[in-house]
């Protein structure tokens, strides 16, 4: 059935709730919202019962959940993962690498095409993030050091060479080369993202001025007030919060970061820069235990307790065990958010960041018919990837 009705809810807009809300869906977009219940001929009707109406969850930073690492190299991983958090109400995924040898990296690009092709039951993939491995040997945090090091011109290109579907990529700019490397990422449409940084704040500014506008999972694996020959300089936390115009990406499990820091991000940022993100390891959406972080064959072991991975000798978290629900009630329950802006953090705002908004973020007609139901508590009833329902529970 191409078109569908959903009525009685309360619909999220990127700037208040609207009651009583309809949305018609028809042939995989928007075809009109309004707050009045219109009469549609051959339509599936899906009553709302007064739960939330809100455009699917983006998530611009994962690495795989429901057993499934994409540094698996299989399409089975990709499809799995996609398919567990469209339950969680992600609609938009953007598969995200580890730093690893270049060969399993050029195995993923071949894969992650394969799967696009037949992903039809799970979140939509929206192109690649390259996380490394042009990063910070202090700063590393669970990023594997036998594969860290500087950007080479001649190895960059290559591998841009090998793929059309990057399309952000993190590192960390105060490294020889990294201007460069963040100017080209630009000119060819691509995300150049700070991680994994020791950079202090003239480093930033000048790689913001040269292409990195965004800093990924803020406070995680990145400098802070640093001291230098007895004199403190600002380090990448202070810099996300002086330049304006720089976005940033918080893990909001309400393990990586307390209750305070959520609220100092939103104060300062707002939700107009500030995007949810799972960095999600394969263990999301899985039981606690001992997981490999990365490839089965070369990634590194982690264990997963007290909601959160960790390293096995816990003196780091090794990405994220969480689903989009998870960040979006964390904000509302944790940080005293309101329900519009926390989604719009997990909507609107990573839409925009990696230049998706035209199609996706925001309930609007002519958009992709992209769409979350979820109740007080945040969870999730129904999850729509263009008109289609790919997780459906009883409302």
């Amino acid at each position: 059935m191409r078109r569908i009705k959903i009525f009685n809810g309360r619909i999220v807009t990127p700037y208040r709730l609207v009651n009583n809300g309809v949305i018609v869906v028809e042939d995989g977009k928007i075809a009109s919202i309004s707050n009045e219940n219109v009469e549609i001929d051959d339509c599936l009707e899906i009553d709302a019962k007064g739960n939330y109406i809100a455009p699917g969850f983006i998530d611009i930073h994962t690495h795989g959940g429901g057993g499934h690492d994409f540094m698996d190299g299989t399409v089975e991983a990709y499809i799995g993962a996609a398919r567990m958090h469209a339950q969680h109400g992600t609609t938009a995924i953007v598969p995200t690498t580890l730093t690893s040898t270049n060969d399993e990296l050029k195995n993923t690009f071949a894969v992650y095409k394969e799967a696009k092709k037949i992903n039809a039951d799970g979140a939509e993939f929206l192109g690649l993030h390259l996380e490394g491995p042009y990063f910070s040997m202090e700063q590393r945090g669970a990023q594997d050091p036998r594969y860290i090091r500087n950007p080479e011109h001649e190895e960059y290109m290559e591998i841009l060479g090998w793929s059309d579907d990057i399309i952000r990529w993190s590192a960390a700019p105060e490294l020889k080369g990294s201007l460069e490397f963040g100017r080209i990422l630009k000119s060819r449409g691509i995300l150049p993202s700070i991680a994994h940084s020791n950079a202090v704040f003239e480093e930033v500014q000048e790689a913001f001025e040269n292409g990195f506008t965004h800093i990924t999972h803020l406070y995680s694996s990145m400098s802070g007030v640093r001291r230098i020959n007895a004199y403190r300089y600002a380090g990448v936390i202070e810099s996300a919060f002086i330049i304006d115009g720089m976005t940033v990406e918080i893990i909001a499990d309400g393990a990586h970061l307390p209750a305070s820091l959520l609220k100092l991000i939103y104060k300062i940022k707002g939700a107009e820069n500030t995007a949810l993100v799972t960095d999600s390891m394969r263990a999301a959406g899985m039981p606690e235990g001992e997981y490999i972080l990365g490839s089965l064959d070369g990634g590194q072991k982690c264990i997963v307790e007290d909601g959160v991975a960790k390293l096995p000798d816990r003196t780091a978290f090794a990405g994220s065990v969480a689903t989009c629900d998870r960040l979006v009630r964390t904000m509302v329950e944790i940080a005293d958010v309101p329900v519009t802006d926390a989604v719009k953090m997990m909507t609107a705002t990573p839409a925009r960041i990696i230049g998706v908004q035209d199609r996706k973020g925001s309930l609007a007609a002519g958009k992709d018919a992209d769409i979350v139901l979820f109740d007080d508590k945040i969870n999730v009833n129904m999850t729509i990837v263009k008109g289609k329902i790919v997780f459906s529970k009883q409302i």
